[in-house]
């Protein structure tokens, strides 16, 4: 079994800025880039082959087409992230995102390669099922509908395979944002777990893995399901209520005691100091 570490820098699919106001607009906007470098760094050292997805960091035209913000970057940095799969031909991936939607090719690619015998547990505090129209245009918020099959045709179209929702479960959710979104879950039978169901433990969880009668499970762990008060490694700094990190560490552990993990993506860092110490060393004499 050939498992990889997959870099994937991509910030494209984030509209963020707005809800960052210590940092300058540009760094928060790419803030994603710098943080899946900073995980990559951080991550214990492997004998793992590692690959890295090329991510422009080119800021200077912001275009929404479709009702997907930055469209045809992101529709050709996923067909690159599905190039670098095929050349790779993993059995395991470890992604270190970047936003959201790092997962969406990774978790088809692999869908595929084991003809649908997959689940995923999507942990984050959002469903992050929305579909170009809604109120809001990043695509990191429509990357679980992608891996579904629903979205963009021209880039959930070139997504090599789909899951069905009754073999997605979302955990930790906690921020719906808009009503329709909550209804949405519903519609589609998405099975979801509040903080406060699998906080304590982690049955409910697993016994929707063991109900699914799938052999193999995909994890996705956006890190602002975590709990503000805890740890502070996404982008905002609310709503409170989420989970603790060694709650979220538990859970995915446990998941991994029962089915088979061939996909664990950490997603959504936004690494605010080490943008600020950044910039500081830009503005030094002799360091500039």
């Amino acid at each position: 079994m050939k498992t990889i570490r997959l870099i994937y820098p991509q910030w494209q699919g984030g509209n963020i800025a707005h809800w960052i106001s210590d940092i300058p607009a540009e760094d928060a906007s790419r803030g994603y880039y710098l943080g899946s470098m900073l995980l990559n760094f951080l991550a214990p050292k492997t004998e793992d082959e590692t690959f890295v997805v090329p991510v422009s960091t080119d800021i200077s035209e912001r275009m929404e087409k479709n009702g997907v913000l930055d469209h045809d970057i992101i529709s050709r940095q996923s067909q690159a992230a599905l190039e670098t799969l095929a050349i790779a031909n993993p059995d395991k991936v470890v992604t270190l995102g970047g936003e959201c939607s790092v997962s969406a090719p990774v978790f088809t690619y692999l869908a595929e390669k084991y003809c649908g015998d997959v689940c995923i547990v999507w942990i984050d505090a959002h469903p992050d099922i929305t579909l170009p129209g809604d109120d809001y245009n990043g695509y990191h918020a429509m990357a679980l509908t992608a891996c579904i099959g629903m979205g963009d045709k021209d880039i959930v179209g070139h997504l090599p395979a789909k899951i069905s929702a009754d073999n997605v479960c979302i955990a930790g959710v906690r921020d719906c944002e808009y009503p329709y979104i909550k209804q949405r879950m519903t519609d589609l039978g998405i099975t979801h777990f509040s903080p406060e169901q699998i906080a304590k433990d982690s049955n409910l969880l697993t016994d929707w893995l063991l109900r699914t009668g799938k052999s193999k499970v995909m994890v996705h762990f956006d890190m602002d399901v975590m709990n503000p008060s805890d740890i502070i490694a996404a982008v905002a700094d609310g709503p409170e209520g989420g989970l603790k990190l060694s709650e979220v560490i538990r859970v995915i552990n446990d998941i991994a005691a029962i089915k088979e993990l061939v996909a664990l993506t950490v997603a959504e860092p936004m690494p605010r100091l080490a943008i600020r110490l950044k910039n500081m060393l830009s503005e030094l004499p002799l360091i500039k």
